[in-house]
């Protein structure tokens, strides 16, 4: 295979997959505490022609030698998790994270979730859970009549049930930290789960060793910027049409040595 093809293929690969990352951000730019990707492309190995540093001569050394590269690759997708905008939704279920931290979710296999996710409800159990059903770790489960639900910044839940005015502290809501976020696998449901690169969970309350206050009546919106995906979707476009350029360029340089031989 001509050389030029091969590196070309590599790079439509590769704006192939950023033009998916990129319309990925996109289709979510509503999702409650959704945090967008960015790829990361790193070039792949040289073929070493001639040795950088290599003796020319007696006396003389190659300043640079000849290298060439042979294309690129996607080698991953990073979340940048900075906070989105905060919305006011007045409604006392929704919790929004002003700051670094995540909410622990119960999954149905016993394992612990994580979610930038407060858009909270009531299952038929009076256990406040995730819109999946999945319920918040540690539970919050509220007594029968409750006529108002408080949470605090520092994510006490207190309620005032019918009958006795007094204020009941019923749970704390704890939030888990990590030491490399993206490190974070998402599976989806705006659900992460634990790897060994985002490091075991600090569960701290909020406010805590440098974790974000929770805001009731509030909810994180995504923090996609939608101009700046336009700008890097026309540019992986353009990227990629030069990368065609060069496939056709290539192709005419093989169809015109074909015909003179």
């Amino acid at each position: 295979m001509h050389g030029a093809l091969h590196v070309a293929k590599t790079g439509l690969s590769a704006q192939d997959t950023n033009l998916r990352v990129i319309s990925n951000n996109l289709a979510n730019i509503s999702t409650v505490g959704f945090k967008k990707d960015r790829a990361v492309f790193e070039d792949l190995l040289y073929q070493i022609r001639r040795q950088p540093g290599a003796q020319n001569a007696a006396d003389a050394q190659l300043p640079s030698g000849l290298q060439l590269g042979h294309g690129v690759r996607t080698v991953s997708t990073q979340k940048q998790f900075f906070t989105g905008d905060l919305q006011i939704t007045d409604q006392p279920f929704d919790l929004a994270i002003n700051g670094k931290g995540f909410l622990q979710v119960l999954q149905p296999n016993g394992d612990i979730a994580y979610t930038r996710n407060g858009q909270l409800h009531l299952n038929g159990e009076n256990q406040v859970v995730t819109a999946e059903g999945f319920p918040i770790e540690p539970a919050i489960v509220l007594p029968g009549e409750v006529v108002n639900f408080s949470v605090g910044q520092d994510g006490l839940v207190t309620v005032v049930v019918a009958g006795d005015p007094n204020p009941q502290e019923i749970a704390q809501i704890e939030l888990a930290d990590f030491v490399n976020p993206q490190g974070l696998q998402a599976i989806g449901q705006n659900l992460f789960i634990e790897t060994a690169a985002s490091g075991a969970p600090i569960v701290v309350n909020p406010g805590e060793e440098g974790t974000g206050i929770l805001k009731q009546g509030m909810l994180e919106g995504s923090n996609v910027n939608a101009v700046e995906e336009l700008v890097n979707m026309i540019t992986t476009q353009r990227a990629y049409e030069i990368n065609s350029k060069v496939i056709s360029t290539a192709d005419q340089m093989l169809s015109f040595a074909t015909q003179q031989l």
